[in-house]
């Protein structure tokens, strides 16, 4: 019989920490949704400790999700611990992730712990934890570079205390696959009391290995991946959930074991949450990326018209490139809209939220002649961003012609008080972003600015993607409209909107 491999996601998470990924409750919602859809065994929704925003997200997704385990990441501390157990206390099944770390550099340098003080907190953490849940998860921080004997102790230890899971964590992305598959190997077979838990592994990207690593362990054993969509993660990254599935599911003639994941809804959390972080997919990445099913060579062409299978080794519809989609227009009601939403599992909390949409979408509607599935999630990722909304665009105009210095005449409202100014740049985007800047004296500096099509087409609408950043702090901001230079105008307030919120909150690792 084939074993279940657990998919345990860490998008919102550890995928947050990426500089500029903050997300909002309500887009954390979104993807929580989205992952449910997909049949993920666990959501790591965040860090309740890190401050109230977190907190308040961590406990909308243990309200919203009900098929999927939620999980609450908390520090070795009495604190991390509780407040992670009041998050969680809405949701059908929880889980608490608590973590120390145990490598000398770890111990000595941050921590100023003996090695007994470390196993003595972890212990004590593990039992505090099971006071709210009976799945208590355990991760020794820099495992990757930990004594493997103390890492057998340290595990023991937490086993007997209660841990249903023990995560094995290179958290900076140290090891080579042969490596970190013989660490889990002997872990496994070292351990006395190893058969009472399941083994997880949280691999990081930094030399381009964490999917292997996550393989490698799993062929040693490892039942558990923890992954983001697209890889997002602190630094270089995490483990990226599709490739990790896919490799899985392709390769059945070496791996024992299969993912409960339905594949299909792959490409659609894909695009979620790239629009939602600002975070693009690169155009080859594996899977996801817009040419990983593209073939330009003749000779390709000429073995995949004759069989497929010549040149692809799964099929582009598995991981969901063929989308079920229902095109809508400008004669579409609002009954087709709402059950399109429902369908790609947008659930707006009221009767107002969805007038605002419907109303936004007959105006997209009159732009553009067809509305696809990608148009409705950046429209609807427009509507609601605006519970924080303390700047808006009011009017925008701009006057571009050959051999004369763009102009751009911007009105936004600050709060209630509108402000009109008009700048030149030296095009239509700098000129905006000018008169912007000069009404909001925000002080920040522009880090990136890209703009893709969302969908193909003239008529397309733009989606634009900033990264701001003040005095270390950075934040993205997005923006969608048939209008690019209206669409980079959004992107801009966006963001600054975003810098003005409280940003005080902390970053684990694991």
């Amino acid at each position: 019989m084939t074993d279940k491999l657990i998919i345990f996601d860490t998008t919102l998470r550890d995928g947050e920490q990426s500089p500029g990924a903050s997300m909002t409750k309500e887009e954390k919602v979104r993807i929580a949704k989205a992952l449910e859809r997909m049949r993920v065994d666990v959501i790591e929704a965040g860090f309740p400790i890190a401050s109230i925003g977190d907190f308040e997200a961590v406990q909308a997704v243990a309200a919203a999700v009900k098929d999927s385990r939620i999980c609450g990441l908390a520090r070795a501390l009495d604190a991390d611990i509780d407040r992670a157990g009041e998050a969680l206390k809405p949701a059908n099944a929880s889980r608490i992730h608590t973590f120390i770390a145990t490598s000398p550099i770890h111990m000595k340098m941050k921590l100023r712990m003996e090695p007994e003080q470390v196993i003595e907190n972890a212990v004590k953490a593990v039992k505090r934890a099971r006071q709210y849940t009976d799945d208590v998860e355990f991760s020794p921080e820099d495992a990757g570079r930990s004594d493997p004997q103390f890492l057998c102790r340290v595990l023991e230890a937490v086993i007997d205390a209660g841990a249903s899971t023990l995560n094995i964590p290179d958290t900076v992305g140290y090891n080579l696959p042969h490596q970190f598959g013989d660490l889990i190997k002997m872990l496994r077979n070292t351990i006395p009391n190893a058969d009472k838990a399941i083994f997880s592994v949280h691999c990081h990207n930094d030399l381009g290995l964490a999917v292997a690593n996550s393989l490698s362990a799993v062929i040693n054993g490892a039942r558990q991946v923890e992954c983001t969509i697209n890889g997002l993660g602190e630094r270089a990254g995490n483990a990226a959930l599709e490739e990790v599935v896919m490799a899985v599911r392709t390769r059945q003639d070496v791996f024992p074991c299969d993912t409960n994941i339905d594949t299909t809804q792959i490409v659609t959390a894909s695009r979620l949450v790239s629009g939602i972080t600002g975070f693009a997919v690169q155009p080859n990445k594996a899977i996801v990326g817009v040419n990983a099913f593209a073939h330009e060579s003749g000779i390709h062409q000429d073995g995949v018209l004759k069989s497929r299978e010549t040149y692809e080794i799964m099929r582009a519809e598995d991981v969901g490139w063929h989308t079920n989609r229902m095109v809508l227009g400008k004669h579409s009601g609002r009954n087709a809209f709402r059950t399109r939403l429902q369908e790609l599992g947008i659930e707006l909390e009221s009767e107002a939220e969805l007038n605002a949409a419907f109303t936004r979408f007959k105006e997209l509607a009159d732009k553009k002649h067809e509305v696809f599935d990608e148009d409705l999630q950046a429209l609807i990722s427009d509507t609601i961003d605006v519970e924080n909304e303390r700047i808006r665009l009011v009017s925008l105009k701009v006057c571009s012609e050959t051999g004369e210095t763009p102009v751009a005449s911007v009105t936004l409202a600050f709060d209630d008080d509108e402000v009109h100014i008009e700048m030149s740049g030296s095009g239509p985007v700098d000129a905006v972003y000018k008169a912007i800047e000069s009404m909001v004296q925000s002080h920040t500096e522009l880090q990136l600015y890209s703009v893709n099509n969302i969908t193909s087409g003239t008529d397309a609408q733009g989606e634009v993607n900033v990264r701001l950043e003040k005095c270390g702090r950075i934040v993205s901001g997005q923006g969608a409209d048939t209008d690019i230079v209206i669409a980079s105008a959004k992107a801009y307030i966006n963001a600054l909107n975003k810098m003005l919120l409280p940003a005080e909150r902390a970053h684990p690792q694991v």
